[in-house]
Protein backbone atom coordinates (compact mmCIF):
# COMPACT_ATOMS: atom_id res chain seq x y z
CA UNK A 1 0.00 0.00 0.00
CA UNK A 2 0.99 3.44 -0.99
CA UNK A 3 1.00 6.31 1.81
CA UNK A 4 2.59 9.20 1.00
CA UNK A 5 5.53 10.18 3.16
CA UNK A 6 5.46 13.11 5.69
CA UNK A 7 8.89 14.46 6.58
CA UNK A 8 7.87 15.21 10.34
CA UNK A 9 7.12 11.68 10.53
CA UNK A 10 11.17 10.31 9.28
CA UNK A 11 13.15 12.59 10.66
CA UNK A 12 11.22 11.69 14.36
CA UNK A 13 11.87 7.67 13.44
CA UNK A 14 8.13 7.10 13.65
CA UNK A 15 7.55 5.94 9.82
CA UNK A 16 4.41 3.95 11.38
CA UNK A 17 2.60 7.17 12.32
CA UNK A 18 0.10 7.14 10.44
CA UNK A 19 -1.01 3.54 10.35
CA UNK A 20 -2.34 1.06 12.61
CA UNK A 21 -0.91 -2.36 13.44
CA UNK A 22 -1.93 -3.97 10.13
CA UNK A 23 -0.67 -1.43 7.82
CA UNK A 24 -3.83 0.58 6.97
CA UNK A 25 -4.70 4.26 7.48
CA UNK A 26 -4.83 5.09 11.56
CA UNK A 27 -8.36 4.87 12.56
CA UNK A 28 -9.80 7.59 14.25
CA UNK A 29 -13.46 6.84 15.61
CA UNK A 30 -14.58 6.62 18.82
CA UNK A 31 -17.94 5.36 20.91
CA UNK A 32 -19.45 8.44 20.45
CA UNK A 33 -19.06 7.90 16.15
CA UNK A 34 -19.96 4.23 16.98
CA UNK A 35 -22.73 5.00 18.26
CA UNK A 36 -24.05 7.62 15.79
CA UNK A 37 -23.43 4.66 13.28
CA UNK A 38 -25.09 1.85 14.95
CA UNK A 39 -28.57 4.23 15.29
CA UNK A 40 -28.24 5.09 11.93
CA UNK A 41 -27.85 1.59 10.82
CA UNK A 42 -30.62 0.53 12.47
CA UNK A 43 -33.31 3.35 12.76
CA UNK A 44 -35.15 2.94 9.05
CA UNK A 45 -38.14 1.83 7.61
CA UNK A 46 -38.67 -0.69 10.02
CA UNK A 47 -39.85 2.08 12.37
CA UNK A 48 -43.01 2.41 10.18
CA UNK A 49 -44.66 -0.88 11.06
CA UNK A 50 -44.00 -0.75 15.04
CA UNK A 51 -47.31 1.11 15.42
CA UNK A 52 -48.91 -1.83 13.62
CA UNK A 53 -46.76 -4.81 15.77
CA UNK A 54 -47.56 -3.64 18.94
CA UNK A 55 -51.30 -3.46 17.68
CA UNK A 56 -51.16 -7.01 16.98
CA UNK A 57 -49.27 -7.71 20.51
CA UNK A 58 -51.07 -5.05 22.72
CA UNK A 59 -49.67 -2.99 25.45
CA UNK A 60 -47.78 -5.86 27.36
CA UNK A 61 -47.06 -7.67 24.29
CA UNK A 62 -45.76 -4.98 22.34
CA UNK A 63 -43.01 -3.14 24.61
CA UNK A 64 -42.21 -6.50 25.97
CA UNK A 65 -40.90 -7.79 22.91
CA UNK A 66 -39.33 -4.43 21.92
CA UNK A 67 -37.47 -4.57 25.82
CA UNK A 68 -36.38 -8.41 25.06
CA UNK A 69 -35.43 -7.84 21.37
CA UNK A 70 -32.78 -4.73 22.98
CA UNK A 71 -31.13 -6.91 25.97
CA UNK A 72 -30.85 -10.21 23.06
CA UNK A 73 -29.07 -7.43 20.40
CA UNK A 74 -27.02 -5.73 23.18
CA UNK A 75 -26.17 -8.87 24.79
CA UNK A 76 -25.22 -10.73 21.55
CA UNK A 77 -23.18 -7.31 20.02
CA UNK A 78 -21.43 -7.18 22.90
CA UNK A 79 -20.09 -10.52 22.23
CA UNK A 80 -19.45 -9.93 18.92
CA UNK A 81 -17.65 -7.12 19.59
CA UNK A 82 -15.09 -9.14 21.31
CA UNK A 83 -14.91 -11.54 17.75
CA UNK A 84 -13.09 -8.53 16.38
CA UNK A 85 -9.79 -9.11 17.10
CA UNK A 86 -8.70 -13.45 17.10
CA UNK A 87 -7.73 -15.16 19.31
CA UNK A 88 -7.32 -12.27 21.91
CA UNK A 89 -9.87 -10.09 21.86
CA UNK A 90 -7.39 -6.94 22.48
CA UNK A 91 -4.17 -7.73 20.66
CA UNK A 92 -5.19 -10.19 18.17
CA UNK A 93 -5.45 -10.01 14.48
CA UNK A 94 -8.22 -8.07 13.42
CA UNK A 95 -11.04 -9.66 11.39
CA UNK A 96 -12.74 -6.85 8.55
CA UNK A 97 -16.07 -8.50 8.20
CA UNK A 98 -18.53 -10.59 9.86
CA UNK A 99 -17.57 -13.41 8.01
CA UNK A 100 -13.90 -13.11 8.89
CA UNK A 101 -14.95 -12.97 12.57
CA UNK A 102 -16.71 -16.73 11.93
CA UNK A 103 -14.42 -17.86 9.45
CA UNK A 104 -11.14 -16.98 12.56
CA UNK A 105 -13.40 -18.36 15.56
CA UNK A 106 -15.79 -21.17 13.74
CA UNK A 107 -14.29 -21.80 10.54
CA UNK A 108 -14.91 -25.11 8.12
CA UNK A 109 -18.69 -25.54 7.30
CA UNK A 110 -20.48 -22.39 9.73
CA UNK A 111 -18.09 -19.94 7.39
CA UNK A 112 -20.61 -20.71 4.47
CA UNK A 113 -23.40 -21.32 6.47
CA UNK A 114 -22.84 -17.59 7.92
CA UNK A 115 -22.20 -16.03 4.25
CA UNK A 116 -25.58 -17.95 2.87
CA UNK A 117 -27.74 -16.53 6.09
CA UNK A 118 -25.74 -12.92 5.48
CA UNK A 119 -25.86 -12.76 1.98
CA UNK A 120 -29.92 -14.06 1.52
CA UNK A 121 -30.39 -11.15 4.06
CA UNK A 122 -28.62 -8.67 2.08
CA UNK A 123 -30.64 -9.87 -1.17
CA UNK A 124 -33.53 -9.58 0.86
CA UNK A 125 -32.74 -6.19 2.56
CA UNK A 126 -33.11 -4.71 -1.10
CA UNK A 127 -35.56 -6.26 -2.60
CA UNK A 128 -38.11 -5.32 0.89
CA UNK A 129 -36.71 -1.49 0.05
CA UNK A 130 -37.72 -1.95 -3.37
CA UNK A 131 -40.78 -2.54 -2.11
CA UNK A 132 -41.08 -0.26 0.48
CA UNK A 133 -39.98 2.94 -1.43
CA UNK A 134 -42.37 1.96 -4.81
CA UNK A 135 -45.41 2.63 -2.00
CA UNK A 136 -43.76 5.55 -0.42
CA UNK A 137 -43.87 6.76 -4.30
CA UNK A 138 -47.22 5.68 -4.92
CA UNK A 139 -48.78 7.43 -1.55
CA UNK A 140 -47.35 10.66 -2.30
CA UNK A 141 -49.61 10.67 -5.43
CA UNK A 142 -52.34 9.01 -3.92
CA UNK A 143 -52.34 11.50 -1.22
CA UNK A 144 -52.66 14.78 -3.69
CA UNK A 145 -55.44 12.41 -5.70
CA UNK A 146 -57.59 12.37 -2.04
CA UNK A 147 -56.47 15.96 -0.94
CA UNK A 148 -57.77 17.03 -4.36
CA UNK A 149 -61.13 14.55 -4.70
CA UNK A 150 -62.28 13.85 -0.91
CA UNK A 151 -60.98 10.98 1.08
CA UNK A 152 -63.47 8.78 -0.04
CA UNK A 153 -62.13 9.25 -3.85
CA UNK A 154 -60.81 5.62 -5.48
CA UNK A 155 -57.54 6.65 -5.90
CA UNK A 156 -55.87 3.73 -7.21
CA UNK A 157 -52.10 3.63 -8.51
CA UNK A 158 -49.83 0.95 -9.72
CA UNK A 159 -46.49 0.12 -7.71
CA UNK A 160 -45.26 -1.25 -11.12
CA UNK A 161 -43.85 1.88 -12.54
CA UNK A 162 -42.49 3.60 -9.50
CA UNK A 163 -40.55 -0.04 -9.00
CA UNK A 164 -38.85 0.13 -12.24
CA UNK A 165 -38.62 3.81 -11.99
CA UNK A 166 -36.54 3.04 -8.06
CA UNK A 167 -34.58 0.71 -10.41
CA UNK A 168 -33.20 2.20 -13.15
CA UNK A 169 -32.32 4.97 -10.52
CA UNK A 170 -30.34 1.97 -8.76
CA UNK A 171 -29.04 0.64 -11.70
CA UNK A 172 -26.92 4.11 -11.82
CA UNK A 173 -25.98 4.15 -8.44
CA UNK A 174 -24.86 0.46 -8.65
CA UNK A 175 -22.00 1.28 -10.44
CA UNK A 176 -20.44 3.86 -8.04
CA UNK A 177 -17.31 1.06 -7.48
CA UNK A 178 -17.03 0.35 -3.27
CA UNK A 179 -18.61 1.00 -0.15
CA UNK A 180 -15.79 3.67 0.77
CA UNK A 181 -17.38 5.62 -1.96
CA UNK A 182 -20.78 5.87 -0.53
CA UNK A 183 -20.58 8.42 2.01
CA UNK A 184 -22.28 10.87 0.90
CA UNK A 185 -25.14 8.97 0.01
CA UNK A 186 -25.06 7.24 3.59
CA UNK A 187 -25.15 10.79 4.90
CA UNK A 188 -28.19 11.75 3.21
CA UNK A 189 -29.94 8.90 3.42
CA UNK A 190 -29.29 8.82 7.36
CA UNK A 191 -30.78 12.28 7.18
CA UNK A 192 -33.77 11.35 5.78
CA UNK A 193 -34.55 8.26 7.82
CA UNK A 194 -34.95 10.69 11.36
CA UNK A 195 -36.75 12.95 9.06
CA UNK A 196 -39.72 10.75 8.24
CA UNK A 197 -39.11 8.96 11.98
CA UNK A 198 -39.90 12.42 13.39
CA UNK A 199 -42.37 13.29 11.09
CA UNK A 200 -44.64 10.29 12.03
CA UNK A 201 -44.10 10.44 15.64
CA UNK A 202 -45.16 13.98 15.60
CA UNK A 203 -48.41 12.97 13.15
CA UNK A 204 -49.35 10.17 15.41
CA UNK A 205 -48.75 12.69 19.25
CA UNK A 206 -50.98 15.56 17.13
CA UNK A 207 -53.94 12.76 16.50
CA UNK A 208 -53.45 11.61 20.16
CA UNK A 209 -53.74 15.36 21.52
CA UNK A 210 -56.59 15.81 19.15
CA UNK A 211 -58.96 12.90 20.11
CA UNK A 212 -61.54 13.46 16.91
CA UNK A 213 -61.45 9.42 17.09
CA UNK A 214 -62.48 7.49 19.12
CA UNK A 215 -59.76 4.42 19.27
CA UNK A 216 -59.75 1.30 20.75
CA UNK A 217 -56.33 0.20 22.64
CA UNK A 218 -56.30 -2.77 24.63
CA UNK A 219 -53.53 -4.90 27.00
CA UNK A 220 -53.69 -8.11 24.36
CA UNK A 221 -53.79 -6.33 21.37
CA UNK A 222 -56.56 -6.84 18.63
CA UNK A 223 -59.20 -9.32 19.77
CA UNK A 224 -60.08 -12.78 18.50
CA UNK A 225 -63.61 -12.40 16.93
CA UNK A 226 -63.68 -8.68 17.24
CA UNK A 227 -61.26 -7.93 14.96
CA UNK A 228 -59.56 -10.94 13.48
CA UNK A 229 -59.82 -14.52 13.52
CA UNK A 230 -58.15 -16.97 15.83
CA UNK A 231 -56.11 -17.82 12.86
CA UNK A 232 -55.15 -14.45 11.91
CA UNK A 233 -54.73 -13.72 15.65
CA UNK A 234 -51.66 -16.49 15.18
CA UNK A 235 -50.31 -15.23 12.21
CA UNK A 236 -50.25 -11.89 13.13
CA UNK A 237 -48.34 -12.32 16.78
CA UNK A 238 -45.85 -14.20 14.80
CA UNK A 239 -45.52 -11.48 11.81
CA UNK A 240 -45.16 -8.75 14.28
CA UNK A 241 -42.48 -10.41 16.28
CA UNK A 242 -40.97 -10.65 13.26
CA UNK A 243 -41.33 -7.00 11.95
CA UNK A 244 -39.40 -6.17 15.51
CA UNK A 245 -37.06 -8.74 14.55
CA UNK A 246 -35.90 -6.53 11.84
CA UNK A 247 -35.97 -3.16 13.75
CA UNK A 248 -33.32 -4.57 15.40
CA UNK A 249 -30.86 -6.22 13.50
CA UNK A 250 -27.81 -4.62 12.82
CA UNK A 251 -25.15 -7.74 12.63
CA UNK A 252 -24.57 -7.49 9.55
CA UNK A 253 -22.46 -4.20 9.94
CA UNK A 254 -21.50 -4.49 13.81
CA UNK A 255 -17.67 -5.16 12.62
CA UNK A 256 -17.25 -2.91 10.05
CA UNK A 257 -18.44 -0.24 12.04
CA UNK A 258 -16.13 -1.53 14.66
CA UNK A 259 -13.26 -1.89 12.16
CA UNK A 260 -13.35 2.30 12.10
CA UNK A 261 -12.97 2.58 16.15
CA UNK A 262 -8.86 3.57 17.26
CA UNK A 263 -7.12 1.58 19.25
CA UNK A 264 -5.18 2.30 22.89
CA UNK A 265 -4.29 0.91 25.77
CA UNK A 266 -6.46 2.11 27.77
CA UNK A 267 -9.30 1.32 25.84
CA UNK A 268 -9.15 -0.98 22.85
CA UNK A 269 -12.20 -1.09 20.36
CA UNK A 270 -14.09 -3.79 22.14
CA UNK A 271 -14.39 -1.62 24.98
CA UNK A 272 -15.56 1.29 23.10
CA UNK A 273 -17.68 -0.69 21.30
CA UNK A 274 -19.38 -2.30 23.81
CA UNK A 275 -19.70 1.46 24.76
CA UNK A 276 -21.39 2.43 21.91
CA UNK A 277 -23.56 -0.55 21.75
CA UNK A 278 -24.63 0.19 24.95
CA UNK A 279 -25.74 3.86 23.76
CA UNK A 280 -26.94 2.59 20.16
CA UNK A 281 -29.45 0.12 21.07
CA UNK A 282 -30.94 1.76 24.73
CA UNK A 283 -31.25 4.97 22.41
CA UNK A 284 -32.96 3.13 19.28
CA UNK A 285 -35.30 1.53 22.33
CA UNK A 286 -36.80 4.30 23.28
CA UNK A 287 -36.96 6.08 19.78
CA UNK A 288 -38.67 2.81 18.98
CA UNK A 289 -41.00 2.47 22.16
CA UNK A 290 -42.07 6.18 21.68
CA UNK A 291 -43.00 5.42 18.27
CA UNK A 292 -45.01 2.29 18.70
CA UNK A 293 -46.66 2.92 21.35
CA UNK A 294 -47.64 6.64 20.22
CA UNK A 295 -48.68 4.94 17.11
CA UNK A 296 -50.52 2.46 18.82
CA UNK A 297 -52.45 5.33 20.98
CA UNK A 298 -53.05 7.13 17.40
CA UNK A 299 -54.31 4.61 15.88
CA UNK A 300 -55.17 1.82 18.55
CA UNK A 301 -56.34 -2.28 17.28
CA UNK A 302 -56.65 -0.64 13.75
CA UNK A 303 -53.43 0.57 13.35
CA UNK A 304 -51.88 0.63 9.15
CA UNK A 305 -49.19 -1.52 8.45
CA UNK A 306 -47.00 1.30 7.37
CA UNK A 307 -48.80 4.42 9.08
CA UNK A 308 -47.16 7.04 6.88
CA UNK A 309 -48.35 5.03 3.21
CA UNK A 310 -51.51 3.46 5.18
CA UNK A 311 -53.13 6.42 5.43
CA UNK A 312 -53.42 6.43 8.78
CA UNK A 313 -52.83 10.48 8.03
CA UNK A 314 -54.47 12.62 5.05
CA UNK A 315 -53.68 15.57 6.59
CA UNK A 316 -51.48 18.19 6.61
CA UNK A 317 -51.19 16.17 3.15
CA UNK A 318 -48.22 18.49 2.04
CA UNK A 319 -46.18 17.20 5.46
CA UNK A 320 -47.14 13.74 4.80
CA UNK A 321 -45.50 13.91 0.91
CA UNK A 322 -42.53 14.91 1.73
CA UNK A 323 -42.36 12.68 4.67
CA UNK A 324 -42.61 9.67 1.98
CA UNK A 325 -40.45 11.55 -0.49
CA UNK A 326 -37.99 11.49 2.31
CA UNK A 327 -38.54 7.49 2.76
CA UNK A 328 -37.85 7.01 -1.04
CA UNK A 329 -34.76 9.25 -0.98
CA UNK A 330 -33.80 6.85 2.54
CA UNK A 331 -33.96 3.82 0.61
CA UNK A 332 -31.67 4.98 -2.30
CA UNK A 333 -29.31 5.17 -0.19
CA UNK A 334 -29.85 2.62 2.15
CA UNK A 335 -30.19 -0.04 -0.37
CA UNK A 336 -27.28 0.69 -1.54
CA UNK A 337 -25.45 0.29 1.67
CA UNK A 338 -26.67 -3.43 1.97
CA UNK A 339 -25.63 -3.94 -1.82
CA UNK A 340 -22.49 -2.61 -1.68
CA UNK A 341 -21.09 -6.05 0.72
CA UNK A 342 -22.75 -8.50 -1.79
CA UNK A 343 -21.24 -6.77 -4.83
CA UNK A 344 -17.83 -6.72 -3.48
CA UNK A 345 -17.99 -10.45 -2.21
CA UNK A 346 -19.22 -11.54 -6.14
CA UNK A 347 -16.64 -9.32 -7.98
CA UNK A 348 -13.97 -10.37 -5.77
CA UNK A 349 -14.68 -13.91 -5.94
CA UNK A 350 -14.95 -13.89 -9.33
CA UNK A 351 -11.65 -11.76 -10.08
CA UNK A 352 -9.76 -14.27 -7.67
CA UNK A 353 -11.44 -16.98 -9.88
CA UNK A 354 -10.40 -16.03 -13.19
CA UNK A 355 -7.28 -13.41 -12.68
CA UNK A 356 -6.50 -13.80 -16.16
CA UNK A 357 -9.66 -13.06 -17.83
CA UNK A 358 -9.73 -9.61 -18.96
CA UNK A 359 -14.03 -9.26 -18.06
CA UNK A 360 -13.93 -9.67 -14.78
CA UNK A 361 -10.22 -7.46 -14.22
CA UNK A 362 -9.82 -4.79 -16.52
CA UNK A 363 -11.02 -1.40 -16.61
CA UNK A 364 -11.88 1.10 -19.13
CA UNK A 365 -10.97 5.08 -18.85
CA UNK A 366 -14.28 7.21 -19.56
CA UNK A 367 -14.12 11.12 -18.93
CA UNK A 368 -18.07 11.75 -17.46
CA UNK A 369 -18.71 15.66 -18.23
CA UNK A 370 -18.89 17.76 -14.68
CA UNK A 371 -17.22 14.80 -13.02
CA UNK A 372 -14.34 13.57 -14.74
CA UNK A 373 -12.64 10.70 -15.03
CA UNK A 374 -14.78 7.13 -14.18
CA UNK A 375 -13.50 3.51 -14.66
CA UNK A 376 -16.08 1.15 -16.05
CA UNK A 377 -15.65 -2.58 -15.33
CA UNK A 378 -17.58 -4.43 -18.11
CA UNK A 379 -18.44 -7.26 -15.73
CA UNK A 380 -19.30 -4.88 -12.93
CA UNK A 381 -21.43 -3.12 -15.26
CA UNK A 382 -23.36 -6.29 -16.15
CA UNK A 383 -23.39 -8.00 -12.78
CA UNK A 384 -24.86 -5.25 -10.67
CA UNK A 385 -27.46 -4.16 -13.67
CA UNK A 386 -28.62 -7.68 -13.50
CA UNK A 387 -28.70 -7.74 -10.01
CA UNK A 388 -30.96 -4.36 -9.43
CA UNK A 389 -33.72 -5.96 -12.65
CA UNK A 390 -33.50 -9.05 -10.23
CA UNK A 391 -34.30 -7.62 -7.35
CA UNK A 392 -36.92 -5.40 -8.75
CA UNK A 393 -38.66 -8.32 -10.43
CA UNK A 394 -39.03 -10.53 -7.40
CA UNK A 395 -40.12 -7.18 -5.61
CA UNK A 396 -42.89 -7.35 -8.18
CA UNK A 397 -44.12 -10.72 -7.54
CA UNK A 398 -43.91 -10.10 -3.75
CA UNK A 399 -45.31 -6.67 -3.42
CA UNK A 400 -46.42 -6.22 0.48
CA UNK A 401 -44.36 -4.65 3.09
CA UNK A 402 -45.27 -6.16 6.41
CA UNK A 403 -45.12 -9.48 5.42
CA UNK A 404 -41.80 -9.27 3.48
CA UNK A 405 -40.01 -7.43 6.63
CA UNK A 406 -41.10 -10.40 8.65
CA UNK A 407 -39.50 -13.35 6.66
CA UNK A 408 -36.72 -11.30 6.84
CA UNK A 409 -36.73 -10.57 10.45
CA UNK A 410 -37.56 -14.43 11.34
CA UNK A 411 -34.84 -15.23 8.79
CA UNK A 412 -31.62 -13.62 9.78
CA UNK A 413 -31.98 -12.34 13.47
CA UNK A 414 -31.22 -16.24 14.87
CA UNK A 415 -28.19 -16.90 12.67
CA UNK A 416 -26.75 -13.35 12.50
CA UNK A 417 -27.73 -11.61 15.71
CA UNK A 418 -27.76 -15.09 17.99
CA UNK A 419 -26.15 -18.35 16.82
CA UNK A 420 -22.51 -17.18 15.49
CA UNK A 421 -22.25 -14.80 18.39
CA UNK A 422 -22.97 -17.21 20.83
CA UNK A 423 -20.73 -20.14 18.95
CA UNK A 424 -18.09 -17.51 18.66
CA UNK A 425 -18.11 -16.87 22.11
CA UNK A 426 -17.73 -20.90 23.06
CA UNK A 427 -15.42 -21.39 21.00
CA UNK A 428 -13.00 -18.72 22.61
CA UNK A 429 -13.88 -19.93 25.88
CA UNK A 430 -13.01 -23.79 24.93
CA UNK A 431 -9.67 -22.34 23.57
CA UNK A 432 -8.94 -20.42 26.06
Amino acid sequence: MFVEKIPGDYENGDVNKNLDDDGRVKRTGTWVTASAHIITAVIGSGVLSLAWAVAQLGLVGGPAALVVFSFITYFTSTLLADAYRAPDPVRGQRNYTYMDAVRAYLGGRKVQLCGLAKYMNLTGITIGYTITSSISMVAVKRSNCFHKHGHQAKCETSNYPFMVIFGCIQIVLSQIPNFAKLSWLSIIASVMSFAYSFIGLGLSIAKVAGGEEDVRTTLTGVIVGVDVSGSEKVWRTLQAIGDIAFAYSFSNVLIEIQDTIKWSPVVPENKSMKRATAIGVSTTTIFYLLCGLVGYAAFGNDAPGNFLTGFGFYEPFWLIDFANICIAIHLLGAYQVFAQPLFGFVEGWCSRRWPGNRFFTSEQVVRVPFYGVYYINLFRLVWRTTYVIVTAFVAMLFPFFNNFLSLIGAGSFWPLVSLFPNRNTHCTDENG
